[in-house]
C-alpha cells in the first residue's frame, strides 16, 4: 500500500514539473509578446509626442479641432449647371459674386469659385468665408434678402441650375488659412466620408500629416463639415499644373512618416472622391 502511494506522489510531482515547465515556457512566450507590444507602444507614444493630439471627452468635437479665437465659419456650394449654360452662369457669378465679396455692408468673403475640370462635370464651386461665424452668416443672409441686385441673380442663376447643395464648414486649427493667391493654378478639392466617431482621430494624424505636404505650398485648407453631410473632411490644394500634382503627391512618400499616416488614415475613410478645378475670373484663389 505504502509503495502504491509513492508511485502516485512520484507520478503527480512529474506531472506538476511538466506543468510548470509548460506553464515556463507560455509565460516566456507572453514576456516576448509583451516585450515586442511595449515597444511598439513605446515607439508610438514617443513619435506622439510630436503630433498636436486633443482629447475627445472634454469638449465638442468642433471646439477641439477648429481655430476657436478666429471664429471663421465656411460655406461650400455646389451647383450642377446645365452644360448649355455654364458660360451664362460664369458671367452672371463674375457680375455679382465679387461685389459682395468687396463690400464691407457683407461681413463675409468670396474665397474662391471654380468650374470642375475632372470629376463632376459643368459643376460650380463656391467657397464662402463668414468671419464672426453663426451671427455673421445670419446677418449677410438678412441682408441679401434686401437686395434686389441679389434677388435679380437668385431668380436669373435658378434657370440655369439642375441641382445644388451646400454645406457648412469649420477649419481644422493645424491647416493654412486659405489666402488670395496669384495664379495660373488648378485646384484640387479631395473630400472624404469618415466613419462616424472618427474625426479627432483623423485630426490628430492630419495635424502631423500636414507638415509633409508645404514644400510647395501646395495645402491652401482643410475644413470639416458641421451642417449639411456630417462627418465629412474636405482638402483643398494648388498646383501647378497635373504634372506638378503628380510629382508633389509622390515627393510626400519620400519623406518619413507620410506612409505611417495614410496607413492609419484609409481605414477611417468610407467614400473619397477627388475634384480638379479651374478657378474662374472672379476668384480670388487663381
Amino acid at each position: 500500500m505504502a509503495t502504491g502511494v509513492l508511485h502516485r506522489i512520484t507520478g503527480s510531482l512529474g506531472r506538476a514539473k511538466s506543468t510548470a515547465q509548460s506553464a515556463g515556457q507560455l509565460v516566456v512566450l507572453t514576456r516576448g509578446l509583451a516585450t515586442s507590444s511595449s515597444r511598439n507602444r513605446e515607439d508610438s507614444w514617443f513619435k506622439s509626442l510630436f503630433v498636436r493630439k486633443v482629447d475627445p471627452r472634454k469638449d465638442a468635437h468642433s471646439n477641439l479641432l477648429t481655430k476657436n479665437e478666429e471664429s471663421n465659419l465656411y460655406k461650400i456650394q455646389f451647383h450642377n449647371v446645365k452644360p448649355e449654360c455654364l458660360d451664362a452662369y460664369n458671367k452672371l457669378c463674375e457680375d455679382v459674386l465679387p461685389s459682395i465679396h468687396a463690400d464691407k455692408y457683407y461681413p463675409c468673403e468670396l474665397v474662391g469659385t471654380w468650374n470642375t475640370w475632372y470629376g463632376e462635370q459643368d459643376q460650380a464651386v463656391h467657397l464662402w468665408r463668414y468671419r464672426g461665424g453663426y451671427p455673421a452668416l445670419t446677418e449677410v443672409m438678412n441682408k441679401l434678402k434686401q437686395n434686389q441686385d441679389f434677388t435679380a441673380y437668385r431668380k436669373e442663376r435658378g434657370k440655369m441650375l439642375m441641382s445644388r447643395r451646400n454645406q457648412l464648414l469649420l477649419e481644422f486649427s493645424f491647416w493654412n488659412e486659405p489666402v488670395p493667391r496669384e495664379g495660373p493654378n488648378i485646384y484640387e478639392l479631395r473630400s472624404y466620408q469618415l466613419r462616424p466617431g472618427t474625426m479627432i482621430e483623423w485630426g490628430n494624424y492630419w495635424a502631423r500629416a500636414i507638415g509633409y505636404r508645404q514644400h510647395n505650398r501646395e495645402a491652401v485648407g482643410g475644413f470639416f463639415s458641421q451642417i449639411g453631410d456630417l462627418y465629412m473632411v474636405h482638402h483643398l490644394w494648388a498646383y501647378k499644373d497635373l504634372q506638378s500634382r503628380e510629382d508633389t503627391r509622390n515627393g510626400a512618400w519620400q519623406q518619413e512618416g507620410w506612409d505611417e499616416v495614410v496607413y492609419y488614415t484609409v481605414p477611417l475613410i468610407q467614400h473619397m472622391d477627388s475634384r480638379i478645378m479651374i478657378p474662374t475670373k472672379a476668384s480670388p484663389l487663381q
